[in-house]
């Protein structure tokens, strides 16, 4: 009998922390995957193809095609993808009602807070035309804000959800870039402690270092990149 071959998913992507999420959660599953560059600092996320299966022009994104009765699927936003590759795999996310609303609770608050204010942090701190002290502060404070809540989290569980799940995934790329988000690790040792756990884990590392065949992007140099990225309001409709 011949052997059955399973088609690799299409990843759309460009590493950075939402697209190391789904790195990861496909390197801890064991899934073969095809990287389909997204070079966010030339525009490939506003190319009618790539709207075509990420209409919010945003990275990452995948195609997976053997998906739901055998047809193909795509699907966009990270925290989607996670939630849709554990249904698919039975890993990482639980089948327990109880226990999956607890992991899309913290999937989701990375999804709507961790995520989007540590950007806005990376942003005014590093990226910036001016700096903004007002603004600086404010996203700085909120960080670190965050890192308390995640630090209390873990403080009596190994992982946020107790058992490693997407939501760890989802947070892992994020946090382990505190120095650049002004804060101090030893302030929140759960983290520090859990980082250690999670950047030990082979498929995280693995995750962490894929790459693209494509020069790298110096955000905090490369003027062009800046625009294509700052200013898309212009390149709507």
């Amino acid at each position: 009998m011949a052997e059955v071959t399973t088609p690799p998913i299409d990843l759309f992507y460009w590493p950075t922390p939402n697209g190391w999420k789904i790195t990861i959660m496909l390197e801890e599953c064991g899934l073969p995957y095809a990287v389909r560059p997204v070079n966010i600092g030339k525009g490939d996320q506003f190319k009618p193809e790539f709207l075509s299966i990420s209409p919010n022009n945003k990275m990452p994104a995948i195609v997976d095609p053997d998906g739901p009765g055998g047809q193909p699927i795509s699907v966009f936003e990270s925290g989607a993808i996670l939630q849709y590759l554990g249904r698919k795999t039975c890993r990482f996310y639980p089948s327990d009602e109880r226990r999956r609303v607890e992991v899309d609770e913290w999937l989701f608050w990375q999804m709507g807070g961790f995520g989007p204010m540590l950007g806005q942090t990376h942003h005014f701190r590093q990226y910036a035309p001016e700096k903004v002290p007002y603004a600086i502060e404010r996203y700085t404070n909120e960080t670190h804000r965050l890192y308390g809540v995640l630090n209390e989290r873990l403080k009596d569980r190994e992982f946020i959800c107790g058992d490693y799940s997407i939501a760890d995934m989802a947070v892992i790329g994020w946090a382990k870039l505190w120095e650049r988000q002004g804060q101090d690790i030893a302030e929140f040792p759960h983290v520090k402690r859990w980082l250690d756990v999670m950047l030990a884990r082979p498929a995280v590392a693995r995750g962490l270092e894929v790459k693209v065949d494509q020069p790298p992007m110096d955000l905090a140099t490369d003027k062009d990149a800046q625009k294509m990225l700052f200013g898309q309001r212009a390149r709507a409709g």
